[in-house]
């Protein structure tokens, strides 16, 4: 199966915790699901899932949020607040302290 006790010490439950414990240990599917009272099928979704990796998981591919990035590419492009606004739903204020907020994180990031 392979170990997943590295995937299993953070963000995990302590179901999820315990159970990838005993399936690293060599326990089957089966009496896993004895020990827990639940059906097999149930732990072997939890192993199953336990082996993805989750969006919270290994460093953030970029700091800035997604409304921050489009913000300053119509921004960089040329466009003024007041043009960008309706297309965020927003306010000119707005549009301006999302650019100056994204600016501040790249700067400090």
């Amino acid at each position: 199966m392979g170990t997943l006790l590295g995937m299993a010490d953070t963000g995990f439950t302590p179901m999820e915790r315990r159970m990838v414990r005993l399936a690293d240990q060599g326990l089957g599917e089966e009496e896993i699901a004895r020990r827990f009272r639940k059906s097999p099928g149930f732990v072997q979704r939890v192993l199953a899932l336990a082996r993805v990796p989750r969006h919270g998981d290994g460093p953030s591919s970029s700091l800035l949020r997604p409304v921050e990035r489009r913000v300053l590419k119509w921004r960089e492009n040329g466009a003024s607040p007041s043009e960008i606004a309706p297309l965020f739903r927003r306010q000119p204020r707005s549009i301006e302290q999302i650019e100056r907020l994204a600016r501040y994180k790249q700067s400090a990031g």
